[in-house]
């Protein structure tokens, strides 16, 4: 039996688990893992693995790049993410509550400790198990920036070359498998045939 994927999640989910994680301890560090899941399509590891140089510019300020070393990207497909304007609040927020560090891990744990790859699985699965929202996992949020992404290809002119390099997916046809189809458009489309 197949696992089923990661739930994508919709607008209006996201901006409910930016609420519930607001009002918990550490409101800054949790909306940045939910936006570098959401906004920048990183994987747990690579939330985890994440440290302040891959994202600060050589001024110190967030950069307008997130630099994924290869060390903690899977298969060492490291890349850089364009900073989506939300993330980049989020960031700058968590940075000026950490005291403006240059170095060390962004997401750091209650010991003030790099967080490991499985406790960001876990948090993300503690809070959509608190907010009641079934079939989420801390993929939903990497399955959710592909599909978004590639739905608004047609207003950029790009392609989906244009989603795989910013996912770090080696082929085209694992970008594909990640997007989900729009069920809106599929009802249009059955009822023209």
């Amino acid at each position: 039996m197949s696992r089923q994927p990661a739930k994508v999640l919709e607008p209006d989910d996201v901006r409910l688990a930016l609420v519930h994680v607001g009002i918990q301890r550490h409101p800054a560090r949790n909306r940045a893992m939910i936006l570098l899941s959401f906004k920048a399509g990183l994987r747990a590891c690579e939330i985890a693995g994440l440290t302040w140089p891959m994202i600060l510019a050589t001024d110190g300020s967030i950069a307008v790049h997130i630099s994924v070393a290869g060390s903690i990207a899977k298969y060492g497909s490291g890349r850089q993410i364009p900073i989506n304007r939300t993330l980049r609040t989020a960031l700058l927020a968590l940075h000026k509550s950490e005291g403006y560090p240059d170095r060390g891990p962004v997401i750091r744990s209650e010991r003030s400790t790099a967080m490991q790859p499985g406790a960001v699985v876990n948090w993300f699965s503690a809070t959509y198990r608190a907010l009641g929202m079934v079939g989420c996992s801390s993929h939903s949020g990497r399955r959710t920036f592909i599909t978004r992404a590639a739905r608004l290809l047609p207003k950029t002119g790009g392609s989906l070359r244009d989603v795989q390099e910013p996912a770090g997916h080696r082929s085209i046809g694992t970008t594909e498998r990640y997007i989900q189809g729009d069920r809106d458009a599929q009802h249009k489309l059955i009822r023209l045939i």
